[in-house]
């Protein structure tokens, strides 16, 4: 028996030992233990030199015939007296289903014992394995070889089984990459995030480079080389969106900051402390939020902001504690000024000295007014106890004015009567008349005394206006009799006969020279001074 011989048959002794991997489902949810898929045949081993494989030590043969033994993958040996390292079966791809086993298989599984016997792999279709016959070869013992670009390249090994279901088995490694080719092709179609994109198409490449599948391999680069430019402008558009999203972030952060600068500048006299408090209050949960959920702008970005927002937050808190430590002092000042004035106003309540109290009031009302204005709650209370005190004055005066009318309605009477006697002068005609009728008017009604203080405007008037009426036809007889004037007069009308009779003799020389301008003029003139005259002349009249 030659050495290549004897290997072979120790690696079919190895295969035989290896345990069988689950039939099914079914089997292995009897077992306790779970599987994607029905693996009847474990994953073959990649094809390793002669020499390494005659390094592996050999275990005893078993009885179950070769050709039930579950095929493995070969490795390359570690070293002398090592084990291989048992590779991680991989992932059956969606474009291949293996068809479930049937019940025989089930019962095939091992249960206990030294020995037991598998079932065989399920048989490739038709077209798949013209597929995969396009791109490989299988010879000898299951030796698979893989051909790119005329060049053929080992794959690895399936011993023990049928050409086609080695070939199928490698075939299916490659239709695996295909599908994970063929979902990343539909994330970058969905236009999906590109996390990891780019990993997963370096990944693959890898994969492919192991040669250790059989199927178009330059076809499948082909496509993740067209993956690789689509995904990297995807990742373009991403990273221009989120620069959109992040400039469009930072402008409102930089609106929030500048409205809350603009905010603590203004003068600390003017501003209105409520909405401005409120409308801060309102920008920092703005902040919050944008922090909280808004997209990052950069450790730089975020730090000056926060420092500009919070020097803006810091000046304008400094400013408010400053007016309202400065209004707590200046309403303290004003509740002193005005408690004085209370004080005043209190001891003053209880006079009876009228005229002076009622005086006094109205200064310290006026006080009052020119005085600093306190809060709004205290500046409240102390009115109400200044017009308290006031109310009591003149409550008082008002009692004491009405007890003093009741005495004064009989005195109300007799001044009616005398204002209804006095009305009878009027018009005035006899002027001497007149004077005396006013003068017994008069001493009667200081006899008649006081009458109350509603009726005394009214009656004060009625009498007024009859003294007023007699005093101006007493002026006016005066002017009529007075001598300065009366010579006045009769110069005046001298002067103007003088005159008329000047302007007769023109007239008279005018029309007998036929110049009708002069005549015109003269008559004119003639007209004016006859007017003054007939008027000075009625003057003189009443004079006389």
């Amino acid at each position: 028996m030659t050495d290549s011989q004897k290997s072979d048959e120790t690696a079919a002794a190895d295969l035989i030992e290896a345990p069988a991997p689950p039939a099914g489902p079914e089997a292995a949810a009897a077992e306790g233990t779970q599987a994607e898929e029905t693996q009847p045949d474990a994953a073959p081993q990649e094809e390793a030199p002669a020499e390494d494989a005659q390094a592996q030590e050999e275990a005893p043969a078993q009885d179950a015939p070769a050709e039930d033994a579950a095929p493995q993958e070969e490795t390359p040996a570690q070293g002398a007296g090592e084990e291989p390292a048992a590779p991680a079966p991989s992932p059956r791809p969606a474009p291949s289903p293996r068809p479930a086993p049937s019940p025989a298989a089930f019962a095939a599984r091992p249960k206990a014992g030294p020995a037991a016997t598998v079932a065989p792999a399920p048989a490739p279709s038709a077209t798949s394995l013209a597929e995969a016959a396009r791109w490989g070869r299988v010879e000898g013992d299951g030796h698979v070889f893989l051909t790119i670009d005329g060049e053929e390249h080992p794959v690895g090994q399936y011993p023990d089984v049928s050409d086609d279901e080695a070939l199928a088995y490698f075939a299916r490694k490659y239709d695996d990459i295909v599908a994970q080719i063929v979902l990343l092709e539909q994330r970058v179609a969905s236009k999906a995030p590109t996390t990891d994109m780019q990993k997963t198409v370096t990944h693959l490449r890898e994969q492919l480079a192991e040669r250790n599948m059989v199927g178009d391999i330059r076809s499948a680069e082909g496509r993740l080389d067209t993956l690789a430019t689509q995904i990297t402008e995807l990742e373009k558009a991403e990273k221009a969106q989120h620069d959109a999203v992040r400039a469009a972030e930072l402008a409102a952060r930089e609106a929030i900051v500048a409205e809350a600068e603009g905010i603590s500048g203004t003068d600390p006299a003017h501003i209105q402390w409520k909405t401005s408090s409120a409308r801060m209050n309102e920008l920092f949960e703005s902040w919050k939020t944008a922090q909280k959920s808004g997209v990052r702008l950069g450790r730089s970005n975020e730090d000056a902001l926060w420092k500009r927002f919070r020097a803006a937050r810091t000046v304008f808190d400094r400013h408010r504690r400053a007016y309202f430590s400065q209004l707590d002092s200046n309403n303290s000042a004003a509740k002193a000024a005005k408690e004085k004035l209370i004080a005043e106003a209190e001891a003053l309540s209880s006079s009876t000295d009228w005229g002076f109290a009622a005086g006094e009031y109205r200064r310290l009302m006026d006080e009052w007014k020119a005085s600093p204005r306190a809060s709004r709650k205290d500046d409240d209370a102390l009115w109400a106890r200044f017009r308290a005190a006031q109310d009591v004055f003149f409550t008082n005066r008002q009692a004491a004015n009405d007890e003093i009318d009741q005495e004064y309605a009989a005195n109300l009477k007799v001044k009616e009567a005398l204002l209804e006697e006095a009305n009878t002068i009027l018009p005035v005609k006899d002027l001497g008349a007149a004077k005396k009728a006013l003068q017994s008017v008069r001493d009667r009604w200081e006899d008649a005394g006081k009458v109350p203080r509603a009726d005394m405007g009214r009656i004060e008037a009625g009498l007024r206006r009859i003294e007023d009426a007699v005093r101006q036809a007493e002026e006016e007889n005066w002017q009529r009799s007075n001598p300065e004037t009366k010579a006045r007069t009769n110069s005046a009308l001298s002067q103007l006969e003088s005159a008329i009779a000047g302007l007769k003799d023109d007239l008279a020389k005018a029309e007998k020279a036929g110049d009708q301008r002069k005549i015109k003029a003269a008559r004119e003139a003639l007209d004016a001074r006859q007017a003054w005259l007939d008027q000075i002349q009625r003057s003189a009249s009443e004079l006389s």
